[in-house]
C-alpha cells in the first residue's frame, strides 16, 4: 500500500505540472474554469462535513484537537474558548429589583462562535457538551445549551475528569444532564461578584487609588481582620489564676485536678493570695469522686 500512495503522489504532482507546460505553447483560457472547479469543490465538501454528525463541544482547542483524535471521523469537536455568555462590561447587569436577575449578553468577540456553533448543532445528529467538570464549566455547557438549543437536536452534558482515550469514550457513552445545581452556584458567585465589585471599587477608587478592584472574598475577609482588630483594642486584661493539683492512689494511674466551682458557683481566682488561700483550706482534705465520665476522644 505504501508503494501505491507514493505512485498516486507522483502523478498527482505531474498532473499540476502538465497544464503549465501546455499553457507556455499555447495559452488557453481553458485552465482558469479548471482551477475554478476545483477552488468550488472542497467549499462544498466543508458545508456538508459536519452534517450528520455528532457535535462535541469542549473549551479549549487543544483540547479539541485531541479529542477529534480519541473519537474518530464520525465526531465534529469545536471549541468555545471559554465562556461566550456573561454579565456585560460597562454595566451592573443585575436587576436588584427584580430577584436579582441576571441580565446576560454575548461576551464581545464571541458572536462567530456562537453563530457557527449553532450553525452546527442544526447539522449534528446528537450534541455532547463538554466543558470542564467544574461550577464554571457546567455555566459555560448551560448558557451554550441555551444559545444553541432549538428543541430538535438532542443536548447532553459529557464530563471526564482526565484527557484520555477511555475516559473521553466513557464520558460520551454516559452522559447526563446539566446540574443546574451547579450552574446556580456559579452564577450565585459571579452575581455576588458583580455587586461587591461594582459597589465597593469606586470607593476605593475615591479612598485609596484608581485602578482597584473590590471582590467577594477579600472585601468579607478584611471585614473580618478589621472587627478582630477592634476587639484586641478594646481588650481589658484581667489578671486570674487557676488550681489545679495531681491526684494519686495505689492501683489506679494518677490523674489531674483542676478547680472548677466553689459553692456550687464558677471558680473565680483572681490574684495569687486567693489562690493560695484555697489551697490551704483544701490541703490535707479527703477528695470523693462524685460522678465519672467515660468518653472516646481523638487527638
Amino acid at each position: 500500500m505504501t508503494t501505491k500512495t507514493k505512485a498516486s503522489g507522483n502523478k498527482v504532482k505531474a498532473a499540476k505540472k502538465a497544464p503549465r507546460a501546455r499553457a507556455k505553447k499555447a495559452p488557453v483560457k481553458k485552465a482558469a474554469p479548471s482551477k475554478a472547479k476545483k477552488a468550488r469543490r472542497p467549499a462544498a465538501k466543508a458545508s456538508t462535513s459536519s452534517r450528520g454528525k455528532y457535535l462535541v463541544i469542549v473549551e479549549s482547542p487543544a483540547k479539541a484537537r485531541t479529542l477529534e483524535r480519541y473519537l474518530g471521523s464520525e465526531f465534529n469537536v469545536l471549541a468555545s474558548v471559554g465562556h461566550v455568555i456573561d454579565l456585560p462590561v460597562s454595566s451592573l447587569g443585575v436587576d436588584v429589583d427584580n430577584d436579582f436577575a441576571p441580565q446576560y449578553e454575548t461576551i464581545k468577540g464571541k458572536k462567530a462562535i456562537v453563530e457557527n456553533l449553532k450553525r452546527q448543532a442544526r447539522m449534528a445528529k446528537r450534541v455532547y457538551l463538554a466543558p470542564d467538570p467544574d461550577r464554571e464549566g457546567e455555566a459555560i455547557a448551560y448558557h451554550i445549551a441555551q444559545a444553541i438549543g432549538n428543541g430538535n437536536t438532542e443536548i447532553h452534558r459529557a464530563v471526564f475528569h482526565e484527557v484520555t482515550k477511555s475516559a473521553v469514550l466513557d464520558a460520551i457513552e454516559n452522559p447526563r444532564d446539566i446540574n443546574t445545581n451547579l450552574f446556580n452556584a456559579q452564577q450565585a458567585r459571579r452575581i455576588l461578584d458583580r455587586l461587591v465589585g461594582y459597589k465597593i471599587s469606586p470607593l476605593l477608587w475615591k479612598k485609596v487609588r484608581r485602578g482597584l478592584s473590590a471582590g467577594r472574598v477579600q472585601s468579607v475577609a478584611l471585614r473580618l481582620i478589621c472587627d478582630r482588630e477592634k476587639e484586641i483594642r478594646i481588650f481589658k486584661p484581667v489578671e486570674y489564676w487557676t488550681v489545679g493539683g495531681k491526684a494519686s492512689a495505689s492501683s489506679p494511674p494518677p490523674f489531674h485536678l483542676r478547680l472548677a466551682k466553689i459553692d456550687g458557683k464558677p471558680a473565680e481566682v483572681h490574684n495569687q493570695a486567693e489562690s493560695d488561700a484555697i489551697i490551704d483550706e483544701v490541703r490535707g482534705q479527703p477528695f470523693v469522686v462524685s460522678k465519672v465520665i467515660k468518653r472516646e476522644a481523638k487527638k
